[in-house]
C-alpha cells in the first residue's frame, strides 16, 4: 500500500468504513475484526489504522448501524488474539534476531523505540502501548523476544486490549456523532493520532535533554 493511501485510510477511515458497510453489511464485523487481528498481530502491518477505526466504528454503532456490544466483544477478541500471536512470533524468531540483530521486513528504530517503552514502564508497557501507533504492534513481539513469562504477559495483554477497546470504540460511540465531529472528522482523527504518539514525543524529547545534560556533564 503505498504512502498516499495509508495516509487517506487513516484520514478518512469513516468514509471506508461506511462503504464497508453499505457493501458487506454483517460482513462488515469479519473485516473489523481481521484488521485489529492483523494490526496487532503482524509485527510487519504496524501502518494498518487502529484508534481511528475503533473509534468509527463506535460512531457508526451509535448511528445503529452497527450493533455496539458486538463491535466491542469482536474488537477485544481480536486485540487479545492478534497480541498473543505476535509474542508467539516473537518467542519464535527471538534467537534469530539476537544472533543477526535485524530481521527481514522489521525497521530496528521500531524494536528500539518499544524496547525503550519497556524499560521505562516494565510489562505496562503492553496496557501503555495499546494506544500508541506502531509501538501497539511491536510491542507483544518484543515481550515473546525478550520471553516475558506467558501468564504475565496474557494479564497486561487482556487489560490492555480491554481498555483499548473500551476507551476508543465508546468515544466514538459518544462524540463521533457530534455534528462538528462529524463534519471535521479528518481532524479528529489528527487529533487522535497526535494524542498517541504524544507519549513517545515526550519521551524522545526527555531522553535527549537527558544525553545532552550527561555530555554537558562530562566537559
Amino acid at each position: 500500500m503505498a504512502l498516499p493511501q495509508i495516509v487517506d485510510v487513516f484520514l478518512h477511515v469513516d468514509k471506508h468504513l461506511e462503504q464497508i458497510i453499505n457493501s458487506y453489511g454483517t460482513g462488515t464485523y469479519l473485516v473489523l475484526f481481521a484488521i485489529v487481528f492483523c494490526e496487532t498481530g503482524l509485527v510487519f502491518l504496524p501502518f494498518l489504522p487502529g484508534d481511528s477505526l475503533l473509534f468509527a466504528a463506535g460512531a457508526f454503532a451509535a448511528r445503529g448501524s452497527l450493533n455496539l456490544m458486538a463491535v466491542l466483544g469482536l474488537l477485544m477478541v481480536a486485540a487479545i488474539l492478534g497480541d498473543s500471536v505476535n509474542y508467539s512470533i516473537g518467542t519464535l524468531l527471538g534467537p534469530k534476531l539476537h544472533a543477526k540483530g535485524k530481521l527481514p521486513f522489521i525497521k530496528k528504530k521500531h524494536l528500539d523505540q518499544t524496547a525503550d517503552f519497556y524499560e521505562r514502564y516494565g510489562p505496562k508497557t503492553l496496557i501503555i502501548a495499546r494506544f500508541v501507533p506502531i509501538v501497539r504492534t511491536f510491542a507483544p513481539f518484543v515481550a515473546g523476544v525478550g520471553s516475558m513469562k506467558y501468564g504475565r504477559f496474557m494479564t497486561f495483554n487482556v487489560v490492555g486490549a480491554v481498555a483499548w477497546a473500551l476507551v476508543c470504540v465508546l468515544g466514538g460511540y459518544f462524540v463521533g456523532n457530534i455534528p462538528f465531529v462529524k463534519k471535521h472528522f479528518e481532524i479528529v482523527i489528527l487529533a487522535i493520532i497526535f494524542i498517541s504518539i504524544l507519549p513517545g514525543v515526550i519521551g524522545f524529547l526527555r531522553e535527549r535533554s537527558r544525553l545532552r545534560a550527561q555530555a554537558a556533564e562530562a566537559k
